[in-house]
C-alpha cells in the first residue's frame, strides 16, 4: 500500500470514527430527552405534527422534484404515492390523537371490586426508522408521524441510493424538529450495522427480507421489539368471471407504478386458463393507454433505482418468454412492462420477489388450484382477486396474507383506518392510522384499589375460599 493509499484508508477511518461519534451522541441525547417527559404531551405531539405537515406542503414541489431526480416519478405519481399519504397519515393523528392518548376503561371482575382498571398508552422510548429507497419519502414519513403521535423520540436511517430525497427530508427534520427529539442520519450498511448495535426501544425497518433477518438478529442482542414490513411474491388471481378490462387498467397501474418496484405490487398473475388470451391482450392494451406507445418516453413511466437492480431484472428477462414489452436501456434505466408467458413456478423469475415491471402469468383450471398454490408458498404481504364476489370471500377465507383487496390492487395502502403490515415471512407488526400509534405504544395495564375497603377472603387462611370460588 502506498503513501496516497494509506491517506485515503486513513480518511475514511476518521470519518467513520466521526460518524459513529454523532451517532452516541444522537442516541444519548435522545434518551435523556426522553426522560424528561416533554415528549408525553399530547400538546407536544400536536404541535410537533402540525409543524411538519405545514413544511411538507411548503415545500411539496421541492420533494417532487427529489423524486423526479432518484426514480424520474412523475409529480402526479409523487403527490399521490408519497405525499399525500403523508399528509392524510398527519391528518388522521391530529384528528384523533387526544382521544387515542387517554386512559381507556375497561371492565373489572366482580371478584376485584372494588378496584377499577384501565388501559394506558405509552410512548416505547427512543426509536430507529430505516426506511427503503423505493418510496423513499413516504416509507421514512409514515412511520415517523406515528413515532411523534406516541411520543416517542427518532433516529432516521433512510436509503443511501435516493442522494436528491435524502437531502430533502435532511432539510424537512432539521428545519421542523429538535434532533434530541426527531433526528436524521445518513450512511451506507456500515453506519446502519452501528445504529443496530444501540439499545432502542423500537426498531422499526422497512425493506428486502434478506435485510430483515439481519436486523432482526441485532436486535435479539438487546431484546430490541422490531416491526418488519417486507414484501414478498403476491398473488393475483383472474378468475372467469372478472371483468377483464377493470382488471386489466388496475393490475397495470398497480405494475407500472414506479416501474414495479412497490412492496404491494402484483409480482404474477394466476389466470384462469379460458379467460388467459383474452386478459394478456387487455393488459398490454392497457400499459399502453397509459404510457403510450413509445412508453420509454413517457413523462409518467418511472426508471429502475440503480445499475445493480437493472441487471438483475435484465437477465431475469433474458431467461423469460416474453409476451410483450421487455425493451431496456441501461443508460437511462430503464425496462419497458414486460408481460410473460409460459411461465412455471419451477422458473428462477418465481423463486424470488421481482420488484420490478416484470409480470408473469400462470394459467389454473379452477379457483381451488389457484388458492393451494398460493397456500403452498409464503404468505405474501397481499393478495389480489378480481372475479365475482362469492369466489372473493372463498379465496379471504381460504388464504393468508397481509391484506387482500377484491376486485382492486394496491388502495387498501391508502385507507388509514385499515391496518398495513405483513404476516410470516412478508413482516410482522403493523402500523398506519392508530394501528402505527399503538405500535410505538406500550398497553400498560393500570388497576386503583381504593382503601376505604380491605375485603379478607383474599389472605390466609382463606376462610371464605368456597364462596369464592364460586364466584371465580
Amino acid at each position: 500500500m502506498n503513501s496516497k493509499e494509506e491517506s485515503n484508508l486513513l480518511k475514511q477511518r476518521n470519518k467513520m470514527d466521526q460518524e459513529f461519534n454523532t451517532i452516541d451522541r444522537i442516541f444519548a441525547e435522545q434518551r435523556n430527552y426522553f426522560d424528561s417527559h416533554f415528549t408525553k404531551s399530547v400538546s407536544f405531539r400536536i404541535n410537533a405534527l402540525k409543524k411538519l405537515k405545514r413544511n411538507i406542503e411548503a415545500r411539496e414541489k421541492e420533494i417532487a422534484e427529489a423524486l423526479y431526480n432518484d426514480l424520474k416519478k412523475s409529480f402526479e405519481e409523487s403527490y399521490l404515492s408519497e405525499i399525500s399519504i403523508v399528509l392524510q397519515e398527519i391528518k388522521i393523528h391530529l384528528e384523533h390523537l387526544t382521544k387515542w392518548a387517554k386512559p381507556k376503561r375497561v371492565t373489572t371482575p366482580m371478584q376485584l371490586l372494588p378496584s377499577s382498571s384501565f388501559i394506558e398508552y405509552q410512548p416505547l422510548g427512543v426509536t430507529l426508522i430505516m426506511s427503503p429507497w423505493n418510496y423513499p419519502f413516504q416509507l421514512v414519513m409514515v412511520p415517523l408521524v406515528n413515532a411523534i403521535s406516541s411520543g416517542c423520540c427518532s433516529i432516521l436511517k433512510p436509503s443511501e441510493f435516493n442522494h436528491e430525497t435524502a437531502r430533502i427530508l435532511d432539510s424537512i427534520i432539521k428545519e421542523t424538529f429538535e434532533e434530541q427529539h426527531i433526528a436524521i442520519v445518513h450512511g451506507n450498511h456500515t453506519v446502519a450495522q452501528h445504529l443496530l448495535q444501540k439499545p432502542f426501544d423500537l426498531i422499526f425497518f422497512t425493506g428486502s427480507a434478506a435485510v430483515g433477518k439481519i436486523v432482526l438478529k441485532a436486535a435479539a442482542e438487546n431484546l430490541t421489539p422490531v416491526i418488519l414490513e417486507l414484501g414478498g411474491k403476491n398473488p393475483c388471481i383472474v378468475d372467469k368471471s372478472a371483468n377483464l378490462t377493470i382488471a386489466a387498467n388496475r393490475i397495470a397501474w398497480a405494475k407500472g407504478m414506479n416501474s414495479g418496484q412497490t412492496c404491494i405490487a402484483p409480482d404474477y398473475i394466476l389466470a384462469e386458463e379460458s379467460i388467459k388470451p383474452k386478459l394478456l391482450q387487455e393488459i398490454k392494451k392497457s400499459f399502453h393507454k397509459m404510457y403510450g406507445e413509445d412508453i420509454q418516453r413517457s413523462k409518467y413511466y418511472p426508471r429502475i433505482i440503480h445499475e445493480t437492480a437493472f441487471n438483475r431484472l435484465s437477465g431475469l428477462l433474458r431467461e423469460a418468454s416474453i409476451y410483450s414489452g421487455g425493451e431496456t436501456d441501461q443508460s437511462e434505466l430503464y425496462i419497458e412492462p414486460a408481460i410473460l408467458d409460459k411461465v412455471s413456478f419451477d422458473d428462477v423469475i418465481m423463486q424470488e420477489e421481482i420488484f420490478g415491471p416484470l409480470l408473469p402469468v400462470i394459467s389454473f383450471k379452477d379457483l381451488t388450484e389457484a388458492i393451494d398454490q398460493i397456500n403452498r408458498g409464503e404468505k405474501p404481504l397481499v393478495i389480489y382477486y378480481f372475479g365475482d364476489q362469492e369466489s372473493g370471500r372463498r379465496v379471504i377465507a381460504e388464504t393468508t396474507s397481509g391484506g387482500i383487496c377484491i376486485n382492486d390492487t394496491l388502495i387498501h395502502l391508502a385507507n388509514h383506518h385499515l391496518p398495513f403490515g405483513g404476516v410470516g415471512k412478508s413482516g410482522n407488526g403493523k402500523y398506519h392510522g392508530k394501528y402505527g400509534f399503538e405500535a410505538f405504544s406500550h398497553a400498560r395495564a393500570i388497576v386503583k384499589t381504593p382503601n376505604w375497603a380491605d375485603l379478607p377472603f383474599r389472605y390466609p387462611p382463606f376462610k371464605y375460599f368456597k364462596w369464592i370460588r364460586r364466584i371465580i
